[in-house]
């Protein structure tokens, strides 16, 4: 009996024992991480990016050079886009010299030389995005006007007729047709640029 009494009480500590080490919190291997919360990141008044291309035309028996350059304009009103992005304005100035680096014509455009050709509620959510020489021909030289979303990845934007006379008038009518090519190359639809 002595026997089984020893018997018995090596078994109750080895239960008990397990028991115990059962109820030891056994360590984890796992590794929690909590998801970081994103900030929303608050974007400011975009632009289209700065441009400029220059031309040189053979109009009225001598060599034009045509240099038009587009750059945001913090002075005029942003717009917004669709989405509620607001982006600046651009102005565009075109300036024709001459051969011997004179001067002919020098003006810089803003939207607003073309808002009697566009409807209020288009224009007030678009930009003045490019001004094209594309040829030359008679009296006039004749430009592209482009007016449209300020999203470059947007292709919204409505054409616009401008010429410039050989005294040095200018007329703007709306486009009737497509005379933009893929050729033609509009100022700077690359990318927006951060403020």
């Amino acid at each position: 009996m002595k026997k089984n009494f020893i018997g018995l009480s090596v078994t109750m500590l080895v239960l008990l024992s397990f028991c115990i080490s059962c109820k030891e919190k056994k360590e984890s291997t796992d590794i929690i991480i909590k998801k970081p919360v994103q900030e929303q990141v608050k974007t400011g008044t975009q632009k289209m990016e700065d441009s400029s291309s220059s031309t040189v035309i053979d109009w009225v028996g001598s060599n034009y050079t045509v240099d038009v350059v587009r750059t945001a304009d913090t002075s005029l009103p942003s717009v917004e886009d669709g989405t509620g992005a607001k982006y600046y304005d651009n102005s565009v100035q075109v300036k024709i010299s001459r051969k011997d680096g004179s001067e002919f014509f020098n003006r810089t455009f803003t939207k607003k030389d073309f808002d009697a050709y566009l409807d209020k509620s288009y224009a007030a959510n678009s930009v003045l995005q490019a001004i094209v020489c594309l040829k030359a021909e008679g009296d006039n030289v004749d430009f592209s006007v482009s007016v449209g979303s300020p999203d470059v990845t947007s292709d919204e934007y409505m054409l616009l007729k401008m010429q410039v006379s050989r005294m040095g008038a200018v007329s703007i009518s709306k486009e009737t047709t497509d005379s933009a090519t893929e050729d033609d190359e509009f100022i700077g639809d690359e990318e927006l640029v951060e403020d």
